[in-house]
């Protein structure tokens, strides 16, 4: 099917290194600000009410990336734990919908350059937009609607964001296909912003272009 409307495309910048062989490493507290029992993990919990944690209050992560799941068994609302310190709730999660993280584990980090390609319909059809190595805060300024319902993630993972601004629900969004949208735990075809995920290593920007 021939591709109509919105295109772009974005210079590469040259590979980032690989992380695949190192460590995650991640604190969580039982309260605000690193205070009351803490848990350490290097691999994934799928529920961490075993574990003796029925409410997370605050995160150190030493080495990640990570991403934090509301329910038991990566499922619900995700969170998009990078390298840092995470004081309070607010820290990690914007849509304020719940307090609770109930699962995490680590994100797959890729050397490939960042690029990904959004679809308007599912299956890959319709209108497209392949972005590498950039951040973009807001879709509807390159001129593409807020409408995503497939996702080609051929290099990077990547944090889609149900507003612009990097707001609302996030989704995780690592090396793959994605043939509609609750194949990437959506309730709705819509992302407004999008990022890398980098692990804290520096990038340069790239250059976006429109193309006919």
């Amino acid at each position: 099917m021939s591709h109509s409307g919105v295109q772009g495309s974005m210079g590469s910048t040259g590979s980032q290194s690989a992380m695949g062989n190192r460590p995650h490493k991640m604190y969580l507290y039982e309260f605000e600000n690193f205070q009351g029992r803490r848990m350490d993990l290097s691999a994934e919990c799928r529920n961490l009410c075993e574990k003796g944690f029925e409410k997370i209050g605050s995160i150190r992560v030493e080495c990640g990336p990570w991403v934090g799941y509301e329910q038991q068994s990566m499922t619900g609302e995700m969170f998009m734990l990078e390298k840092g310190e995470y004081p309070r709730w607010s820290t990690w999660s914007n849509s304020y919908r719940c307090d609770r993280m109930m699962s995490v584990r680590p994100v797959r980090m890729d050397p490939q350059d960042h690029k990904i390609c959004l679809y308007e319909s599912i299956n890959f059809e319709g209108r497209k937009m392949e972005v590498s190595d950039e951040d973009i805060p807001s879709l509807w300024s390159y001129g593409f609607q807020d409408r995503v319902s497939s996702i080609q993630v051929t290099g990077g993972t990547w944090v889609g964001y149900q507003y612009p601004g990097y707001r609302g629900y996030q989704y995780v969004l690592e090396m793959g296909s994605y043939k509609q949208w609750n194949e990437w735990g959506a309730f709705q075809p819509q992302i407004q912003s999008m990022r890398r995920v980098r692990d804290m290593q520096t990038h340069r920007r790239g250059c976006f272009e429109m193309t006919n």
